[in-house]
Parts: structure tokens; C-alpha cells; sequence
């Protein structure tokens, strides 16, 4: 089989501020950005990995989730445990210290972790955790 990442979704909470995010701080493209009445979908990716996108999406926008789960999405989105990506880099250090100037807000600087990977965590604007692992 040959099967790759297409897109994968998080949520967010102001569209524009995620899309300050992850265009001007991560220096990814911008690929589409769809409204629907007071929705918005923001499609954004590495300029160089056109086929590879994250979607910013409305959280709970799907008409079957219930008042009851919206409101468990918005409590965990807010704790920054709903959602999460793993991003790579081969320079670890230059991109914290870009997200660091930036303002992002930062969970864990650059460490070795004991399972042999060396990364860092920040949170977008919506809570969700981006991890980047250093590419070695």
C-alpha cells in the first residue's frame, strides 16, 4: 500500500489568531480558508510538503454533537488536552527560539526525553498541544 498524512484536524477557538499562528510564527502557507455563517475552516501546511495540511476547524461542528459534549470539548481545549500534533525539525534549538520571540506560549523547553527523542511543547492559540521533535 502507499498510503500518506493528507490532513489531520485541530480545533480552534478565533480563527484569525490561529491563523497568525501557524502562518506568521510556524511559517506555514496557507491552502484554503472556507467560511460557512460564522464558521471557519483554515487549511495550512509547510510550504515545502504540499501534500501534508493541518485544518483548523470549529470545534464540535459536527450537528450530532450534543450541548453536553460541546461543553466537555471547550473545558478540555482549554486545559490544552483535546488536541495535539507532533511536528519535526532538524534545527530544535533555532525553531524554539523562533516560537519563543514569537510569543508562543511555551510548556517544556528543549529536553532529551528518556525514550530518545529530544523535543519541546508549546500550546496554539486554542490550547492544543504542538510538540516538536528534532529530526536526527
Amino acid at each position: 500500500m502507499d498510503i500518506t498524512i493528507h490532513q489531520s484536524f485541530l480545533p480552534h477557538t478565533d480563527p484569525d489568531a490561529s491563523l497568525a499562528f501557524y502562518r506568521d510564527t510556524l511559517g506555514f502557507e496557507v491552502r484554503a480558508d472556507v467560511g460557512y455563517g460564522d464558521m471557519r475552516w483554515i487549511t495550512v501546511g509547510p510550504t515545502d510538503q504540499p501534500s501534508t495540511s493541518i485544518v483548523l476547524e470549529p470545534p464540535a461542528a459536527d450537528p450530532g454533537v450534543t450541548d453536553d459534549e460541546r461543553r466537555a470539548i471547550a473545558e478540555m481545549m482549554a486545559k490544552g488536552t483535546y488536541a495535539g500534533v507532533n511536528l519535526g525539525t532538524p534545527d530544535l534549538d533555532a525553531t524554539f527560539a523562533k516560537l519563543r520571540e514569537g510569543g508562543a506560549e511555551i510548556v517544556q523547553e528543549p529536553v532529551d526525553q528518556p525514550y530518545g527523542i529530544r523535543d519541546c511543547a508549546f500550546r496554539d492559540p486554542a490550547g492544543n498541544m504542538i510538540r516538536i521533535q528534532e529530526l536526527r
